[in-house]
């Protein structure tokens, strides 16, 4: 679902830990609100988190992490979320080192950031 406030100007795929409440809540200090949709040519596996911060706001001392295969066939499911740009930078400081935040098309055809692996190849 494409954004129509205009105060919510970015939208965010979440494949992993910011889809749960709680994680919400202590990121961003709302509930979001999204639809489902998904990524392809992404590969998803698992990332051990070390930052205890983050750990404690998940829960979860491993996290979702996807890598760029280029293969149509990979695909990622989640939800995409609309937020503000201030948002987006909570996010930002959520996401440990590991992960970068890159633009994606997804499925619906909505552009969104979304945060896949540091060291992932870019789509070419």
């Amino acid at each position: 679902m494409p954004n129509t406030n205009p105060s919510f100007s970015e939208n965010l795929f979440s494949y992993g830990t910011l889809q749960l409440e709680q994680v919400q809540l202590a990121t961003f200090g709302r509930k979001l609100v999204g639809s489902a949709d998904e990524m392809s040519g992404y590969a998803l596996t698992l990332l051990k988190i070390e930052d205890p911060e983050v750990v404690a706001t998940s829960g979860k001392t491993h996290h979702p992490v996807v890598s760029y295969s280029g293969n149509a066939s990979d695909r990622v499911s989640g939800t995409v979320f609309a937020i503000t740009a201030e948002e987006l930078v909570h996010a930002d400081e959520y996401e440990v080192a590991a992960y970068r935040r890159d633009r994606v098309l997804l499925a619906s055809g909505v552009s969104a950031w979304v945060y896949v692996d540091a060291e992932s190849p870019r789509p070419a």
